[in-house]
């Protein structure tokens, strides 16, 4: 079964037994930025110098990148420069979250269930209805930050936004961050891409660096 890089960072953030989200806020900047990544990926989608313009609004036949293909193409469409990474991430994180949960429970990887929080609030949680997606998923994030294996485009960018969005917990449970954060910054700044997807990369990191800080900055203030 091929996933998209935003399911697959949704599927490390959520808890397997109990579907809660874990480091909900950054990996909701992660999750929207592996659509975006995808998309670059795919041709359809350039990210360059911060901003990014649609290159080819061709679908590609994946339901969940085709619909967001579709907004950011109406919404740079209204604008009279190309739009800020940060601005399109800033829009759609919560909604390409809830676009990539629908996507898993279509795919029979996560199931919803209802419960209340304190016993007055109803919440949805979405636990593992089927593991073996994020069981390859994790021995391959494995055999390239802590095995030496060389990562293929999609993986170098799926650990690029990982490393980018600090969910170094999620992929790695139980190993320092500080044993894999070279690694990861190699891959990152790698040449397992070609040097246009590894602008957008940098971008992209880039974007999801200030948009947390400034997440931050407003939780505090």
């Amino acid at each position: 079964m091929t996933v998209t890089l935003a399911e697959e960072i949704m599927l490390l953030s959520l808890d397997d037994e109990s579907g809660a989200a874990k480091e909900k806020q950054s990996a909701s900047w992660a999750v929207a930025g592996g659509i975006l990544l995808d998309l670059v990926l795919a041709g359809r989608v350039a990210v360059d110098g911060g901003r990014l313009r649609v290159a080819d609004e061709t679908p590609t036949g994946v339901p969940l990148l085709d619909e967001r293909l579709r907004r950011i193409a109406e919404w740079a469409g209204r604008r009279s420069r190309a739009p800020k990474v940060t601005e399109w991430l800033t829009k759609d994180s919560r909604k390409a979250v809830e676009a990539t949960i629908d996507s898993l429970r279509g795919r029979g990887l996560v199931h919803a269930e209802q419960h209340k929080l304190l016993g007055l609030f109803p919440v949805t949680r979405y636990p593992e209805a089927d593991g073996s997606v994020e069981r390859e998923l994790r021995d391959g994030l494995r055999s390239v930050v802590l095995g030496g294996a060389e990562p293929d485009a999609r993986t170098a960018g799926l650990l690029a936004l990982v490393h980018g969005a600090k969910l170094h917990r999620l992929a790695f449970p139980g190993v320092p961050r500080k044993e894999i954060a070279p690694r990861l910054e190699e891959i990152a700044a790698g040449q397992w891409v070609a040097e246009d997807v590894r602008r957008a990369i940098r971008d992209m990191r880039a974007a999801m660096a200030a948009v947390t800080a400034a997440t931050v900055v407003t939780a505090v203030s």
